[in-house]
């Protein structure tokens, strides 16, 4: 069953100089989730933030810290982003030669688990190991910067996982991160998410527009 659509700003359109502000306005503005992409200049050609920077933002808010590991090899990291404040964590299944291995990892440290699907990357990678997951994230672009545009065969493969969760009867949330914006959030919401990571489509305007950007991607005037 599909759940309320919940907005999960990426904190990699913020302005990094003041970045604790940042977080403390996106939460004021009515967030759901924080989402934190951490990349690492290997797995996807960036560098963004290790996990100090995630313990330094933990006391600027109480909302769910939603931390998308884009690195490889991840299972020496995952620790470090859960002691640091992480509530749930993302992997790729291609960042490590063991998914069950890494996905009972994370919840063996106590949080949630999620796995992110490339453009490139079958849904039928999930089917032995959905009863680990939390979080399914369908990334409609490829994934290392920001601002990119949506790729529309996200949709098809949102409808797909959509229909396996919801023949599951589980709790997971549906996540599509990648060109979200005004335009392409009704669509992926009508395809099955629940969970819309926006950077671009957040932070434009300035802080006194963040809480109408909010609810204007979850489907309000």
């Amino acid at each position: 069953m599909q759940q309320k659509t919940r907005i999960a700003p990426s904190i990699l359109a913020a302005d990094f100089a003041c970045l604790g502000e940042e977080v403390r306005a996106i939460t004021a503005a009515g967030a759901d989730y924080v989402h934190v992409d951490v990349m690492d200049g290997h797995f996807v050609p960036n560098i963004t933030i290790g996990p100090n920077i995630v313990a330094a933002l933990r006391g600027h808010s109480k909302l769910v810290f939603d931390v998308h590991l884009m690195i490889s090899p991840v299972d020496p990291f995952i620790p470090d982003f859960i002691k640091a404040g992480a509530d749930i964590v993302t992997l790729h299944p291609e960042a490590g030669p063991h998914i069950h291995r890494s996905l009972q990892l994370i919840k063996s440290l106590g949080a949630k688990a999620g796995i992110a699907l490339n453009p490139a990357t079958p849904t039928d990678v999930i089917n032995h190991v959905m009863e680990d997951l939390d979080l399914i994230l369908v990334m409609s672009v490829n994934p290392g910067f920001g601002g990119q545009a949506f790729i529309p065969a996200a949709l098809d493969k949102i409808r797909d996982l959509r229909g396996r969760i919801d023949a599951g009867g589980r709790h997971i949330d549906l996540q599509v991160d990648g060109g979200i914006n005004f335009e392409t959030a009704p669509q992926a919401v009508a395809a099955g998410a629940d969970v819309l990571v926006a950077g671009t489509a957040t932070f434009t305007g300035g802080r006194e527009a963040y809480a109408k950007n909010i609810q204007r991607l979850r489907g309000g005037s």
